[in-house]
């Protein structure tokens, strides 16, 4: 420990760690909804999500990964379970020969397509339904400059 440590102070453990509590909370309960009523876990859903909003379905691997803010090796062990079951495919992304491309298949669509009406209603009472149009905008702001501070440096 340096004799510069800039120390929490009180209210900002408080601040700290309840925040912390929060966000593990809801992720935690976001992927048990999500298991009992689609049997998607939230990291699968985490994949399908972006496959289904592409017009064709196809996503590179490593746009997918870094969109998930996930290594490329933990995202392949998931896409090899996902692909075992039937709800994306990998193939050889045609424009790079090192590249992988992601395609979310039919039974891909329908498991989305069914867990995301009670996704959205999740998310609707645990999140929305308790913070006012003003705390959502200063969520919003907040998350901005987290996400903007974590950021690697460009150049």
């Amino acid at each position: 420990m340096t004799k510069n440590t800039n120390w929490l102070d009180e209210r900002e453990t408080g601040v700290w760690r309840g925040f912390l509590e929060a966000s593990q909370q809801l992720v935690a309960a976001m992927d048990r909804q999500l298991v009992q009523e689609s049997q998607l876990s939230g990291a699968e859903f985490a994949v399908l999500v972006p496959l289904s909003e592409q017009a064709d379905g196809v996503v590179r691997a490593r746009d997918l990964a870094r969109s998930l803010g996930w290594d490329r090796s933990r995202l392949s062990h998931l896409l090899k379970r996902m692909e075992a079951r039937g709800l994306l495919k990998r193939k050889h992304c045609s424009s790079d020969a090192r590249g992988l491309d992601v395609e979310i298949t039919r039974d891909g669509r329908n498991a989305i397509e069914l867990a995301a009406p009670g996704h959205v209603d999740f998310v609707r009472t645990r999140f929305f339904d308790h913070l006012t149009r003003d705390e959502q905008d200063a969520l919003a702001s907040v998350s901005g400059k987290i996400i903007a501070a974590l950021q690697p440096e460009c150049g």
